[in-house]
């Protein structure tokens, strides 16, 4: 079978679609909120932006799984694309915020766990895919967990703990 579509996966990918779009309103509002706030921290705006990606980054690979029909292959690009910009643009923004007010070493350590974890997984589950691995899925499964994990901390972060 070459395409992506089953429904063992289906019911999965429709629930990460509803709970990503969910946070990724949540965190917006989250910011909204506390925008003035989040501002007077050098570093808060670059993990709100963070938020925002690993959580839109789970709602754009999840609906890309939704497609009718789709090749494994052209799926496996869009998820390694995705993930390489997961990747890459926090991790820019984390350098960028650290050359104006550095992080403490165990901030700079969580926030690239935060952040890498997902990534990788959707990284690695892009290659098995492009590959025609079947497993790459759960390794999308496993990027998905991570990144709502990561977004409803930051979210915690942004909505709590900026107001004590």
């Amino acid at each position: 079978m070459n395409e992506i579509q089953n429904a063992d996966w289906a019911n999965f990918f429709v629930a990460e679609v509803g709970a990503s779009a969910a946070l990724t309103g949540l965190v917006v509002v989250a910011i909204s909120i506390n925008l003035t706030r989040i501002l007077t921290y050098k570093t808060l705006p670059g993990l709100a932006a963070t938020a925002l990606i690993l959580l839109g980054s789970v709602l754009v690979v999840t609906s890309a799984a939704l497609i009718p029909h789709q090749p494994k292959i052209i799926f496996g690009l869009e998820t390694f694309a995705v993930a390489l910009a997961m990747l890459l643009v926090p991790t820019f923004i984390q350098i960028r915020a650290s050359r104006v007010e550095p992080l403490t070493q165990r901030r700079t350590i969580v926030r690239a766990i935060m952040n890498g974890g997902p990534s990788l997984a959707m990284l690695i589950a892009g290659i098995l895919l492009i590959l025609g691995h079947p497993s790459g899925l759960y390794w999308i499964a496993a990027g998905t967990i991570l990144s709502l994990i990561s977004g409803v901390l930051i979210a915690w972060v942004l909505l709590i703990e900026i107001l004590r």
